[in-house]
């Protein structure tokens, strides 16, 4: 079972209200210091009533710009001052301790370096660096300069500055340390401007040699950067040049509270936009032909209705009728489609118009059916929804013709929807007459029954009963996928 940050510190530390918030924005925010440090993180508080004897892992990331020292889940292990005196001489002193030591459940040596972590000047917990001793042992221009931008991260740590005092936005597609750093100073000067960095500049048109230059100079708008650095908080934004797409985040170096830098983690979105607009364009292209289906399929019920008024014979009239409403009730599947992304269709939006369809056919001066609906089928695939607005049409549209004699002024007809267990519950029940003697629904012949068993029982792959009680109830199960829930 998962355990969150939040339930394990509650559980197993004395972390509560702002301090657990911290650790939490912490954990969710610090990925780009793994992969500057080329290291494993973890992040560990004390146990409740053993201050600095014993720690529990209440967090870890890798990095994905180096080996992993953990490919083992440590989240939840617990660390005594024995296997790791490292941590209790941190959390003793509160200052930031280094040295070689045993990796946690194996004898390999690696270096770690104990940071401790603190909010509103009170030592709340430590974040160790994990490093293998061999990376440490060679390092060129980019990784001296990662680590250099790390170092400046421990500090804002320990300080409290770090994590930033807001939740993040999540978003699209958010770059990450390999896909392109710049390093600046506080005068927004390039110190460092990483490969692929270099590589989405020149993509953006920006071939002037940045090291050593203004941001500004160079051809690359500062704004965010000066925003970042002048309110201490992360400023994220999306540039667009022509058809490239270049994702930039800026996450201000901080200093005694004062701005001393800044990196800039920037990411070629250009083929993600280019999909989202492609995307943009089908649905927009399907919905319209759901948009255009609904406008033919009401022309050819208003041409039925026309044809209607023009027959003599009642039979044919009845016929013409029940066929322009089967056509409507498809529309107004069509018309809902129209109107909503993807392929799923609240089918709520669908019942309402079908209820008021059948309702209007029903009252008369003479004859007064009242009709209501309870529960709700929530979202289906629009090759469910399209036949089951055909199937409850027809079982409303039953009701009102077979369950009712003339001149009924107390009618009523309910319809309630449920999803359970991967099945959609659909019940029409009215008070009605009830069933005629011997009634089978297998020997029906009546055109309305025969149409919703074959799309039950064939097209949704469901089942069908009808039953009197005091009326008649018709329940039809039909497989459907659970909704999805959003966490």
């Amino acid at each position: 079972m998962t355990v969150t940050v939040h339930e394990l510190a509650r559980i197993r530390t004395g972390l509560r209200g702002g301090d657990l918030r911290h650790v939490e924005r912490l954990v969710a925010t610090w990925r780009p210091l793994a992969d500057l440090s080329f290291s494993d993180l973890l992040a560990l508080a004390p146990i409740a009533g053993e201050e600095g004897h014993r720690f529990v892992v209440l967090a870890q990331v890798r990095p994905v710009t180096g080996q992993t020292n953990y490919p083992q889940d440590l989240v939840g292990s617990v660390v005594d001052e024995v296997e790791r005196p490292l941590l209790t001489r941190c959390w003793r002193t509160g200052e930031i301790v280094e040295g070689d030591t045993a990796a946690l459940g194996s004898k390999e040596r690696i270096r770690v370096q104990c940071i401790p972590m603190r909010r509103e000047g009170r030592l709340i917990g430590i974040v160790t660096r994990e490093a293998p001793i061999s990376f440490m042992r060679r390092l060129g221009e980019l990784e001296r300069t990662y680590q250099e931008v790390f170092d400046r991260f421990a500090r804002m740590i320990a300080e409290g500055a770090f994590p930033f005092p807001v939740d993040e936005p999540e978003v699209d597609g958010a770059p990450r340390v390999g896909d392109g750093v710049i390093v600046l100073d506080a005068e927004t000067r390039v110190r460092f401007a990483s490969p692929n960095a270099v590589s989405s500049l020149h993509r953006m048109g920006i071939h002037a040699y940045a090291q050593g230059q203004l941001l500004s100079d160079v051809g690359f708008d500062d704004t965010s950067a000066r925003t970042a650095m002048h309110t201490h908080l992360p400023v994220a934004e999306e540039i667009e040049r022509g058809e490239v797409s270049v994702l930039v985040q800026v996450l201000p170096l901080l200093s005694g509270g004062k701005p001393v830098g800044a990196i800039v983690l920037m990411r070629d979105v250009s083929d993600l936009r280019r999909r989202d607009r492609m995307l943009l364009s089908k649905d927009a292209t399907i919905r319209e032909i759901h948009h255009r289906v609904k406008n033919n399929l009401q022309t050819i019920a208003s041409l039925l209705r026309l044809q209607t008024r023009r027959l003599a014979s009642p039979e044919a009239k009845a016929a013409l009728a029940e066929s322009e409403r089967r056509i409507r009730s498809i529309a107004i599947v069509h018309e809902t489609l129209s109107r909503e992304p993807g392929d799923l269709v609240d089918f709520s939006e669908i019942v309402r118009p079908l209820t008021r369809l059948v309702e209007d056919t029903a009252s008369s001066p003479e004859a007064q059916i009242r009709f209501t609906v309870e529960g709700d089928a929530g979202e289906l695939p629009g090759e469910v929804a399209t036949p089951l607005a055909v199937v409850l049409n027809e079982l409303m549209q039953n009701a009102v013709d077979h369950a009712f004699p003339e001149g009924t002024r107390d009618g009523a007809v309910r319809v309630r929807l449920e999803r359970e267990d991967g099945e959609l519950l659909v019940e029409v029940v009215d008070n009605g007459v009830g069933l005629p003697a011997q009634f089978s629904l297998d020997h029906s012949r009546g055109l309305g029954l025969s149409i919703v068993q074959a799309l039950v029982t064939g097209e949704l792959g469901g089942s069908m009963e009808m039953r009197a009680d005091g009326g008649t109830t018709v329940r039809v199960r039909i497989p459907v996928a659970m909704p999805r829930v959003d966490l």
